[in-house]
Formats: C-alpha cells, sequence, structure tokens
C-alpha cells in the first residue's frame, strides 16, 4: 500500500502540522462511497446505487475468489492485501508506527480461500473498514506526509476495487446513467 509507505517516511520532512478538521467529512464520504456503496442520488467517484467494494465481495463465491488471474493474483489477495493494509493505517492512527516491520509481500500470498476462510477475510476487511472510517471522520493534527497518506488510502482502495471489478465483471457496479 503506497499510502503505508509515505507515512513511514514521516520522520524525514519537516514537522509542518496541518488540521483535518474542514476535510475530516469528505475523506470519510468518499472511503465510505467506495467501501459501502453510492446513494442512488449519485456518488463523488461511484456510479449512483452501486453497491460498493464490501457488498460486491459479498455475492462471491470463494472458488471465485480465488481464481488466479494470469499474474498469479486472485480476488482474495486483492481483499487480503488490502485488508492488511487498512490494518496498518489503523494502527498508525491509534498512535504505532507499524510500517517499519510492514511485509507487504505476505500481503499477497492469500490467494486461495476456502468458504469460511472467505467469509472471515470479507469480515476482517470489513472491520479494518470500519476502523479506519471512524479514523479518518476524526479531526487530527498531521504532517503533510500523513495527509498524503491518508488521501492515498482512498485513492489505493478504489484502484484495488476496480482491479477486483476486472478480474470478475459479474461485480462492476451499475453503467453510468442505468438508474
Amino acid at each position: 500500500m503506497g499510502a503505508a509507505r509515505v507515512i513511514e517516511e514521516v520522520s524525514n520532512l519537516s514537522p509542518i502540522k496541518i488540521r483535518t478538521d474542514d476535510f475530516a467529512k469528505t475523506l470519510a464520504t468518499l472511503f465510505s462511497e467506495l467501501v459501502a456503496g453510492a446513494p442512488t442520488s449519485g456518488g463523488y467517484i461511484l456510479n449512483p446505487g452501486d453497491e460498493g467494494l464490501l457488498r460486491s465481495l459479498d455475492k462471491l463465491p470463494a472458488a471465485a475468489a480465488s481464481a488466479l488471474t494470469p499474474t498469479g493474483s486472485s480476488i482474495a489477495a486483492h481483499v487480503d492485501h488490502l485488508r492488511y493494509g487498512l490494518s496498518l493505517m489503523n494502527r498508525w492512527s491509534a498512535g504505532e508506527n507499524p510500517f517499519t516491520d510492514a511485509d507487504w509481500s505476505a500481503s499477497w500470498r492469500k490467494t486461495t480461500v476456502g468458504e469460511d476462510e472467505w467469509r472471515t477475510l470479507r469480515s476482517e476487511l470489513g472491520a479494518e473498514a470500519e476502523r479506519w472510517l471512524t479514523a479518518v471522520r476524526a479531526p487530527r493534527e498531521v504532517q503533510e506526509i500523513e495527509l498524503n497518506g491518508m488521501l492515498g488510502s482512498i485513492a489505493h482502495l478504489a484502484y484495488h476495487l476496480g482491479a477486483i471489478r476486472q478480474i470478475n465483471q459479474t461485480l462492476r457496479g451499475p453503467a453510468e446513467g442505468s438508474r
């Protein structure tokens, strides 16, 4: 997760502090839309009525989540990668620096899952996403590089949602103008 890498380098930058009070709600709105879906009245990132990442994944059986792509990845691997990255962001938001010993390659090793493991993985992703949403929503003082990491976490999630929907087209949201 690129956002985490940026936050890891926080000690190398000047200590200019930024308050997130004025835009914490915006960050939470964008993150929430990707995770939980866009309202039928319209969204900012997703098309109106798109169900978002978590409900899209709930429709997918473990066998489909475990189908390998030509690059050796799978939807299960993307989900585990997102879960791991959000767990690091949550640890950071609680005051830790989890990035110095982060093992990003481990987050790509879970390519196949059974039904119980798939249900657990989706549940863990949902829990990490909810924790991160709470953290993003809370106004705080951050350094510029930390703010970049927070914003990057939204872009990172959007990237993986798109990648997952390219792997399995049944997970795609509604076409623009279809609602």
